[in-house]
């Protein structure tokens, strides 16, 4: 029998240049090899823009602020495990310097840009794949 878990928090930042975006390749569980919008876990007493904040900062190095609600996303656990945990995960759109470099830290085991198209060809979560497909609408004045 199943039990209901309260979903924990968790936040990621988008950042578009030039029409690419900014992700991370992850390299711990949950999403391990998988490409995502740099982010993570709430800690506590933290709101989800800080999170999305915090976390953007200590996984590339880019301090952004400005953070703008995009999304927001109920992630059930894996099946497989009774351990495995639901989150409830806020996007946010950010400002950051154009001219910060990102450089790979934390838990991401690389950082780069990427185009819309670029990103259809990566191992990305459905989260991110609706995401990118909303904000390239938005840039490039397109219906979704």
């Amino acid at each position: 029998m199943k039990t209901s878990k309260t979903p924990q928090p968790a936040s990621s930042a988008i950042i578009e240049r030039d029409g690419r975006y900014l992700l991370v390749l992850r390299s711990n569980p949950p999403s391990a090899d998988m490409y995502a919008f740099p982010g993570g876990r709430g800690e506590e007493g933290e709101t989800p823009a800080e999170t999305a904040l915090r976390e953007l900062f200590e996984e590339t190095g880019i301090r952004a602020e400005k953070p703008k609600l995009f999304a927001t996303y109920d992630l059930p656990g894996r099946e497989d495990g009774p351990g495995s945990p639901s989150f409830r995960l806020s996007v946010f759109k950010v400002k950051a310097d154009a001219t910060a470099i990102a450089v790979a830290s934390d838990d991401a085991a690389a950082v780069g840009w990427y185009t819309a198209e670029e990103i259809r060809t990566l191992p990305a979560p459905d989260s991110v794949r609706e995401c990118i497909r909303r904000l390239e609408a938005e840039r490039t004045g397109q219906d979704a």
